[in-house]
């Protein structure tokens, strides 16, 4: 068999249909394959950054493994940024990338081990990857091709996952290997010792009978580790009040009765008067950074005592000043499992007084008010996502990009039971959403994708639109409009004397005509310039079975309300409430002592 032959049949084998590639020299080989197997098939895209995206998106949203294949070079250099993104959010995806013949390597000869380049487009790619990658690595001889597929799918999937990338030289692609001969990776030998995990589930019992104000923190890890089924069993259990973060906000329904809001710099008034109100956290998979706790990582829940339940050991150890009681080092789904059948007849309700004060902070301190739809020159933002998630349906997916209109989004959006929301949170780059949302529409075809860009991040990844048209993906395609980097000139107002260099129009960050790019697509268009037009223009919109392009146009002076200023612990957004009033909402001691650190503020 030839190799490249085999490595379709491999990734076939892993639930991988569709690869996102752009091809080239280095990768010809390997992509020729594909015209001798009719089950497997590439979607070509415009650029290798937006290739690893839809990869990530299509692991995180759909049952298969996300794949990518590129050149050599700049081919593979392309990758980084969204192979970063699955990196820091845990998304398991594979990325082949081609490589110069061995014979042309500068490592391959002693008198070129220090020449930078030998072979055309020749790049170390593996060194480069390698912090972000749990496997990365050059094969050295067509016989390993079995053993190094399996050990990087392996360690993709294993504890808490990740990215893999394997580098593969032109002359071994096209190699005729014997499969029955090839060597298998052996899977270790890891030995299942549940009687700590068990030990800990008991004091966390212990510590819930003891305690007045509990609170749950659901994060990341639920999804990663695939325990929404198990977490929704644990909740029948324990009737507790519950807060997100960021990517934990599709774990729960809004309207769940426990459900307060998100948490951190960011978050809601209600769910961070919980939060720092409560005398004991359960902390389930959330690496608590400061999107979270603010700046002083001290002052996080600090009448509290903490427990965190995550895979990663590092994440759980590391000392920035977050005093955790207890750590429980396991996989959510093992751990939910483990509590469920141990405790089997334990219930726990939580003191009526404390679930009382939690529903009073949601309901005195909602995100989306009145006056939000009664803005008349331009779309109010918290009103338009308002409207938009209450037109959405259980199994609509909802994808959104790095800037102001994401956290718009995650304040404002009410995200019902069996919907995904969810954006590259930890690397946070500009231009993920849209091929992101290609990614998850060829991986859910059966269900509609909506993608909520900002006008600036759309054109990081921009020729992604002829990759929609040509696959005929009906992606919802709402751009928010604020004409410039809104979250960026909020930052330079409250810290910069609002000198906005570079974040605005008169200083050099300008928009194309959107219309006319639509047209040039063949793209339906639709302008959304005022709330009065945003229920009729929804409505039509969102019935269409076809790729819409919506321009959703905001004031360009529009702020993220509220949000946390330098200085201050997570209670105390911005813009401040009355001292009295702050007072009245406060349990524990105020704290007088304010941080400087510039690390909650932007």
């Amino acid at each position: 068999m030839n190799l490249s032959d085999y490595i379709l049949k491999f990734l076939l084998k892993k639930k991988v249909k569709r690869v996102f590639l752009i091809t080239g020299g280095a990768i010809s080989f390997i992509v020729d394959a594909f015209s001798r197997n009719k089950k497997i098939k590439y979607i070509c895209v415009g650029h290798e950054q937006a290739a690893a995206m839809m990869a990530d998106a299509y692991s995180r949203s759909g049952e298969g493994f996300g794949a990518t294949m590129v050149t050599s070079g700049p081919g593979a250099q392309n990758l980084i940024t969204g192979i970063a993104c699955s990196w820091f959010d845990s998304v398991p995806t594979i990325h082949i990338s081609g490589q110069v013949n061995t014979y042309e390597l500068s490592t391959n000869n002693k008198t070129t081990k220090k020449v930078r380049q030998v072979g055309f487009q020749e790049t170390d790619i593996v060194s480069i990857v390698k912090p972000i990658t749990k496997f990365a690595y050059q094969l050295k001889s067509p016989s390993e091709i079995k053993y190094i597929l399996e050990k990087a799918y392996y360690y993709a999937n294993e504890g808490r996952p990740g990215p893999v990338l394997i580098d593969i030289p032109m002359n071994f692609q096209r190699e005729i290997i014997n499969s029955n001969k090839l060597k298998s990776f052996l899977l270790p030998n890891k030995k299942l010792n549940n009687n700590k995990i068990v030990n800990q589930v008991y004091k966390i019992k212990k510590l819930l009978m003891f305690s007045k104000r509990p609170i749950i923190i659901l994060g990341g890890g639920i999804r990663m580790s695939g325990a929404i089924k198990e977490l929704y069993k644990f909740l029948e259990k324990i009737d507790v009040p519950i807060v997100t973060t960021w990517s934990g906000i599709d774990t729960i329904d809004y309207y769940q009765k426990n459900y307060i809001g998100c948490i951190g710099v960011y978050g809601s008034r209600a769910a961070n008067f919980a939060v720092q109100n409560s005398d004991l956290v359960i902390n389930f998979g959330s690496r608590l950074d400061t999107r979270i706790t603010g700046g002083k990582p001290e002052t996080f829940a600090r009448s509290a005592k903490i427990v965190s339940i995550d895979i990663d050991k590092h994440e759980l150890n590391k000392k920035r000043g977050l005093n955790v009681h207890l750590k429980v080092n396991a996989d959510l789904k093992k751990f939910f499992l483990i509590f469920n059948s141990k405790l089997k007849n334990f219930k726990f309700i939580a003191d009526n007084e404390w679930k009382k004060y939690c529903q009073k902070w949601k309901l005195n301190y909602p995100i989306v008010q009145k006056f939000h739809s009664k803005q008349n020159k331009y779309v109010n933002p918290y009103y338009f996502m308002d409207l938009l998630s209450r037109k959405l349906n259980n199994k609509d997916i909802i994808i959104t990009d790095d800037g102001g209109h994401l956290t718009w989004t995650i304040q404002a959006f009410k995200v019902k039971k069996g919907q995904r929301l969810f954006s590259a949170f930890g690397n946070s780059p500009m231009g993920y959403a849209f091929p992101a949302s290609i990614g998850s529409s060829i991986a859910n075809v059966n269900k509609r994708i909506i993608c909520i860009d900002g006008d600036g991040s759309i054109q990081i990844n921009i020729q992604e639109l002829q990759t929609m048209v040509v696959n005929k993906l009906p992606i919802k395609l709402f751009v928010i409009n604020n004409n410039g980097y809104g979250i960026i000139k909020q930052f330079q107002e409250l810290y910069l004397e609002k000198r906005f260099e570079a974040s605005i129009s008169t200083k050099g960050v300008t928009n194309p005509n959107f219309k006319k790019i639509s047209k040039a697509y063949g793209i339906n268009y639709t302008e959304i310039r005022n709330n009065k037009d945003i229920e009729n223009k929804l409505e039509k919109i969102l019935k269409t079975k076809t790729p819409e392009f919506i321009n959703v146009v905001i004031d360009p002076d529009q702020k993220i309300v509220p949000k946390l200023q330098f200085g201050n612990p997570i209670e105390d957004l911005s813009p401040l409430l009355p001292r009295p009033e702050f007072k009245k909402n406060m349990i524990i001691d105020i704290l007088t002592n304010k941080s400087k650190n510039f690390t909650e503020a932007n």
